[in-house]
């Protein structure tokens, strides 16, 4: 079984996927466009949306993470949960930190706590919480 966490970016999924892929290293494994939907399928989106994300999965480290622009509504909401980060050094944590908070705010700065040297809390540019923590 896998669980992967899918992001909805309401109009700004490109610009995520190229802001993960400086911050992180994403790697798009696949994309899917709205108006890359066959012709036979239902359409799920008005003319203004084809060029917009339907459907892409991103590799980061190990993980996939799905991303969308959704239904392109209104400003994302990025409630109730919180990506979680491992670097194995804590220069890795510090630099990760950085890249992720760039544009973004600081929740808790990067500091030592008794179960990590290095550990801090950032919302990136997009609202999307972020815990980093550097391996012990």
């Amino acid at each position: 079984m896998q669980l992967q966490a899918y992001l909805f970016f309401d109009g700004r999924c490109d610009e995520a996927i190229n802001f993960y892929k400086r911050a992180l290293g994403a790697e798009v494994v696949m994309l899917m466009r709205f108006k890359d939907t066959p012709p036979s399928a239902p359409q799920m989106h008005s003319p203004e949306m084809a060029d917009r994300v339907m459907h892409a999965r991103l590799r980061i480290g190990d993980a996939t993470v799905f991303v969308s622009d959704g239904r392109c509504g209104g400003k994302p909401k990025f409630d109730g949960f919180s990506l979680s980060i491992t670097a194995p050094t804590t220069a890795e944590a510090e630099r990760l930190f950085a890249a992720l908070g760039e544009g973004g705010q600081v929740i808790m700065p990067m500091g030592q706590t008794f179960f990590s040297p290095r550990f801090g809390m950032v919302a990136d540019r997009f609202g999307v919480p972020w815990q980093v923590i550097a391996e012990k």
